[in-house]
Parts: structure tokens; sequence; C-alpha cells
């Protein structure tokens, strides 16, 4: 039996820091000023607004990454900077779970975002408070699936041409590489009982609509595609469908 090992929320959840830097999620007044909700960033752009972040945080995520990569369509930026900011949420969301054994409010009103900035910098949480107090994967499934990537999956499908079975495919993906992630950090450090509780956490949240299926569970490879291989010099990824990049039209 495996003794499982929390420890109680503080107010800059510094627990998540012994994880690695993209589990770490900022708390209180970001140095910029205040940011968008991802909330916010998930809502229709308002016709009248300031160019820029503000206006509508996804497209300008999406430009900076395309600039970034040399991105040839807006569709693979898409994927990319969908897929980042999946696995960000995920490795707050379940490093909590794994960690404090609770979740604080992740919820996209609070949650702020800012889309020109990288891991850890780039979500910030005003105050740290207690989540919701059902089991931990029911917890999970309604902060991170329901508050987070539905919504954050139907506003990059409306904006970008891309599929919504491809950006669940990232989810999937996403979560699976977060499970290893903590599995490495507690294999290096004796907690069995965090590598046990991730596995059991996600094997539940697979089971869940839009997750369900994303990954074979023989191979964990994925049964979409990132579209990574389309970028200059792009590649497959480890749990890409394909065994070979097809060839591009």
């Amino acid at each position: 039996m495996v003794l499982l090992t929390f420890v109680d929320l503080d107010p800059e959840l510094a627990a998540l820091r012994a994880l690695g830097g993209f589990f770490v999620l900022r708390t209180g007044l970001p140095p910029r000023g205040p940011l968008p909700t991802l909330a916010q960033a998930y809502a229709p752009p308002p016709p009248q607004a300031s160019p820029g972040v503000y206006r509508d945080p996804l497209t300008f995520r999406v430009r900076k990454v395309a600039r970034g990569l040399r991105a040839p369509e807006s569709r693979v930026a898409a994927s990319i900077a969908h897929q980042g900011l999946a696995a960000r949420i995920w490795s707050v969301a379940l490093g909590c779970a794994v960690l404090y054994g609770q979740l604080p409010d992740l919820g996209p009103r609070v949650l702020h975002w800012d889309p020109d900035a990288a891991a850890p910098d780039d979500l910030w949480l005003s105050e740290v408070r207690p989540g919701p107090s059902d089991p931990l994967e029911s917890s999970l499934d309604a902060v991170v699936r329901e508050g987070h990537l539905i919504p954050l999956t139907t506003a990059l499908a409306s904006r970008q041409r891309v599929s919504e079975r491809l950006l669940w495919g990232n989810a999937g993906s996403a979560l699976a590489a977060t499970v290893r992630m903590v599995e490495r950090w507690a294999s290096a450090g004796g907690r069995p009982d965090a590598a046990e509780r991730a596995g059991a956490l996600a094997a539940g949240l697979f089971a869940r609509p839009g997750l369900s299926g994303t990954l074979d569970p023989a191979t964990g490879r994925r049964r979409s595609c990132c579209l990574y291989y389309r970028l200059p010099g792009g590649g497959l990824c480890g749990d890409c469908c394909f065994d070979h990049p097809p060839n591009r039209k």
C-alpha cells in the first residue's frame, strides 16, 4: 500500500516548484500590470476594443507562434499554441492534485493569461483560494476539461481552420506528457505515491468525453496529428499517429 503525502495550500503554491518551471503558477499581481483572464480569451472578441493582446488574446498568441516558428499555415500555429496552453493548464491542475491533494480555484474567470509570455510567466492567479471539494478526478474534469478545454477548443476552432478532433488530441497528448513528467520527478525523488496518484487520475480522465479515444491505450500514440511536421524542419512527435511524415501539399 502506498502512503499518500500531501501539503496544505499556500499563498504561492510553492510546492509546484519542485516539479519544474512548467508546473509553476505565479500568484499575486503581474509586474506588467493586469492581464486578461482565460474567460476573456475564450469569449468572442468584442467588436470595438483596443488592438493587440487585450482585444483577442487567442489570435494574438497564434500569430506570435506563427512568427516564431515560421508556420506555413495559421492552423499549424493554432494547434501548437493550443497544445502549449492545454499543457500548462494540465500541469498546474494535476500538479496541485498530486502534491496538495486538492485544487485551488483555477476557473477561467480567475486564472489570468499573458499570451505574449512563456512559462511560467504566462499564467497568473491573483489569489489562492480553495477550489472544488468534489473527489479529485471529478474536480479535475470540471476545472480543466469542462472549464478550460471545452471553451478553448470551441474558441480556436471558430477562429482558425483547425479541427476539434485534432485539438482534443492535443489535450490528450498534453495530459499524458504531464503524467510522464510527474512520474519522472516521483521516481527521482522517491515519491511512488505521486506517480500512482497521477496515473490513476489520468486514467479516469481519459474516459471522459473529448479525451476518450484520443490516444491508443496499447501504445500511447495519438490518433490525430498536431501538424508539427508541417513546420520548417519539423518532424514527428514521440506520440505521433504517423510512422513517417506525410507528403506536404
